[in-house]
């Protein structure tokens, strides 16, 4: 299937969430201290640093901020409990490494069919190689931004921590002609560390 024929298909398609759905993970930019402090492996000191350091604009930069302070054998564990959403086009191969139950043959897949143009691409390409219920698991560590000037209320509400109200922010500027027009309106209700949380799920096309 070429990309032009890929790209008319999905746009023919209704309308879905670009962030995989959420099947119990916690985002470490949005859980409590409570919910943090729950997770096997991470002690009082850890919870601190994450709550000190959020938010965090890609895997990598949490896991950086944490391998210190827990061991490498726990990573599965953690990491089937708590994550930050990765690009699927713009990750690096130590992100992707770092899903639980994921190694070289399933990065070679998850790279071979970028670029993502939207999330049910990812569907129908992963799952060649794996069952519905191990896709399901897969899809909820991944997002493919949306377009700011399309993007459906699901869409807009599938990305972590936005409700009705920022949802209708997102719409209320509409069109947007520059990211620096998204992080001047949003910035109005939200500080500058959210805005740049909230810019990794959205784009302009």
């Amino acid at each position: 299937m070429t990309l032009s024929f890929l790209g008319l298909f999905l746009l023919a398609a209704p309308s879905m969430a670009q962030v995989g759905e959420n099947l119990g993970l916690l985002n470490p930019n949005l859980a409590s201290s409570d919910e943090l402090a729950a997770v096997p492996g991470l002690n009082n000191t850890v919870v601190e640093e994450i709550l000190a350091g959020r938010p965090f604009l890609s895997m990598l930069e949490f896991h950086e901020a944490i391998e210190g302070h827990v061991s490498e054998s726990t990573y599965d564990q953690l990491y089937g409990a708590l994550w930050v959403p990765i690009d699927l086009n713009d990750v690096t191969n130590e992100e992707i490494l770092l899903i639980p139950g994921v190694g070289n043959r399933m990065l070679h897949e998850f790279e071979e069919y970028r670029p993502y143009i939207a999330l049910p691409q990812f569907h129908r390409e992963i799952g060649k190689y794996v069952d519905d219920e191990e896709l399901a698991r897969l899809a909820q560590y991944v997002y493919v931004r949306i377009d700011l000037n399309s993007a459906s209320e699901a869409e807009i509400l599938s990305i972590p921590g936005v409700g009705p109200r920022m949802q209708h922010e997102f719409e209320e500027y509409r069109p947007y002609a520059a990211m620096a027009q998204f992080s001047r309106e949003i910035g109005k209700y939200v500080d500058d560390e959210e805005v740049d949380r909230l810019a990794r799920y959205v784009e302009i096309r």
